[in-house]
């Protein structure tokens, strides 16, 4: 594994494996039962230049739960950036604050420009509609754990991603993450200018995966093992694309649609956040409370798997147990109100 993750390009098959195993051993942390303080007294730099609730605060509870501490910006408003400061210049003075570094950047290739100026690890946090390469390891992880808990396996599954596929960027990195294992079947559902950029679908036919494009969630999904829907992502569109778009509920992942076309153990994931306007038909709240609807148990998974990523690019992972003793504080037995026990 390189000593940065830019992009699910650097992962080999092995690399992601590995990953696994650490995040699995990571879940007492993880769910509060035990404390490791592997990374006490190491720094992270959290630098998003791009709005994030999730993904920052999964970064900084990762981090923290290993031992470390964590130095937040957010917004390009109060960056040096602001007054013309290069990519270059940041990384390196940020380089000598931190022992490892997740930046979030809305233009595409900025955080890999980032990262060539040093060598302290830096983590793509989403480049634009670039890649999320956590995101997609996390998804992994949570299909993964989802498919033990039901006896199931990935060979010969079938995955269906619906919904912006175009700008979303975790569908760019979980597609091509998928494509590493056993051959499977991958569907494409797009709303008209929102396909999955052919280039992607190219290398994962390579690969040996069956590629299928619709342009509808109006067919039968029986067979379908993962509905993987994603945000209209609006704020990358151009004025010509804005112009009029709507989506229609055609491509609402709701209750009846499960109920309707899909198996009864269909798992539905989403990347969130969720727009749950009902104007904005994304994944519907009517789905509250079903046990398909892993969203929760997905973003749960971010932390075990960044706890991954950190001790594996710091070189922490074979230290992981050797500190390791019970919480003190108080754990409640289920996070969620309509989350099983813990």
């Amino acid at each position: 594994m390189s000593h940065h993750l830019l992009s699910v390009d650097s992962l080999s098959r092995d690399d992601v494996d590995h990953l696994m195993r650490v995040a699995a051993r990571m879940e007492p942390i993880a769910q509060r039962r035990q404390v490791s303080r592997v990374l006490e007294g190491a720094v992270l730099g959290n630098l998003f230049f791009e709005a994030s609730t999730r993904t920052r605060v999964s970064f900084n509870a990762a981090f923290c739960r290993l031992g470390g501490s964590v130095c937040d910006t957010t917004g390009f408003t109060f960056s040096s950036m602001a007054k013309g400061e290069s990519l270059y210049d940041t990384s390196r003075v940020m380089s000598g604050y931190c022992d490892a570094i997740v930046m979030r950047h809305p233009e595409l290739g900025s955080v890999a420009e980032f990262a060539a100026a040093t060598h302290v690890p830096v983590i793509n946090g989403g480049d634009g509609p670039g890649e999320h390469p956590s995101q997609a390891l996390l998804d992994f992880y949570t299909i993964d754990k989802e498919f033990s808990r039901l006896g199931k396996g990935l060979a010969g599954a079938h995955v269906l991603m619906t919904g912006d596929l175009k700008y979303g960027r975790t569908v760019h990195s979980l597609i091509k993450l998928l494509s590493l294992y056993a051959p499977m079947r991958i569907t494409l559902v797009a709303p008209p200018g929102l396909e999955m950029p052919g280039h992607l679908v190219d290398l994962v036919a390579s690969r040996g995966h069956r590629i299928e494009q619709r342009d509808s969630l109006a067919q039968d999904y029986a067979d379908v093992d993962v509905v993987y829907t994603t945000r209209i992502q609006k704020e990358r569109f151009t004025a010509e694309m804005s112009e009029g778009f709507s989506l229609s509920r055609d491509f609402t992942v709701d209750r009846a649609f499960l109920d309707a076309r899909c198996g009864r153990d269909t798992l539905v994931m989403h990347p969130l956040p969720r727009d749950s306007r009902p104007e904005a038909n994304d994944l519907d709240v009517d789905l509250n409370g079903d046990p398909r609807l892993a969203i929760f148990r997905q973003t749960d998974n971010g932390i075990p798997v960044r706890m991954a990523i950190f001790a594996t690019l710091l070189e922490v992972d074979d230290l992981i147990e050797q500190e390791l003793r019970p919480v003190r504080w108080f754990v409640p037995p289920r996070v969620g109100v309509d989350d099983p026990a813990l």
